[in-house]
């Protein structure tokens, strides 16, 4: 289930949005971190099964858009569907708003595109 970061999480999310290409660099990962934290457009939400094990960060563009920054599995949970659960579940979360991605996560959000075309990659 998805949950919302809080700082008591905040080594747990660093060490899973490490895994993304662009937030290798510890100074871009602890700016990424500050802007979760310090800006309200941003969001960013865990992925809890028994453990946290995935994280998805978001973007509020307007009242009828949000998009995805950031989309993160742990490697040893990867391959189990767990990155659909937390975009379905984003979903399910903001129903009234338009879902996309940014160029770093296009690729995986297209993959998990819905039947009914709610779910659109940015191009």
């Amino acid at each position: 289930m998805l949950i919302r970061f809080k700082k008591a999480f905040e080594k747990i999310a660093m060490g899973l949005l490490s895994f993304m290409p662009n937030e290798k660099d510890i100074k871009k990962l602890q700016q990424t971190m500050r802007q979760y934290e310090t800006d309200d457009s941003w969001q960013l939400f865990l992925w809890k099964d028994e453990d946290i094990i995935g994280l998805i960060g978001v973007k509020f563009l307007n009242e009828n858009a949000v998009e995805i920054q950031h989309i993160s599995v742990n490697p040893s949970h990867r391959q189990q569907g767990i990155g659909k659960k937390m975009v379905c579940a984003l979903q399910e979360l903001y129903p009234d708003k338009a879902v996309s991605s940014n160029d770093e996560t296009a690729g995986f959000v297209e993959k998990c595109g819905t039947n009914d075309g709610s779910l659109k990659g940015s191009d």
